[in-house]
């Protein structure tokens, strides 16, 4: 008897050591929404676009630069109509007339 009861509180403890750990609760959708950029400045200052590694072409001219195929960029020339949405994790090219890249900010 006392056998049984020392296998079966092996098992309970064995069964209880083997759960996993507890998942940590989601965020809420206001704890997401902070935690996000919410402006071409914030976005463009925590680089949510990867706008650093394309720093180095500010003063290029735009059509001496290639981009990656898969790259999220948005090139603006002067007199471009462009969207408003705001995208994060868009790096958008700004190029004056001249053809010569002037920034590179996320939004």
């Amino acid at each position: 008897m006392i056998r049984s009861v020392l296998i079966a509180s092996a098992a309970l403890f064995a069964v209880a050591c083997s759960q996993p750990a507890p998942e940590p609760a989601p965020e809420t959708p206001a704890e997401v929404a902070e935690a996000m950029p919410q402006s071409k400045e914030e976005a463009t200052a925590q680089d949510t676009c990867g706008a650093s590694q394309y720093a180095s072409l500010i003063g290029s001219n735009f059509a001496a630069v290639t981009l990656p195929a898969e790259a999220n960029v948005r090139i603006i020339q002067p007199d471009s109509v462009v969207t408003q949405d705001f995208r994060a994790d868009r790096a958008n090219i700004v190029v004056d007339a001249n053809g010569i890249i002037t920034a590179v900010e996320c939004y």
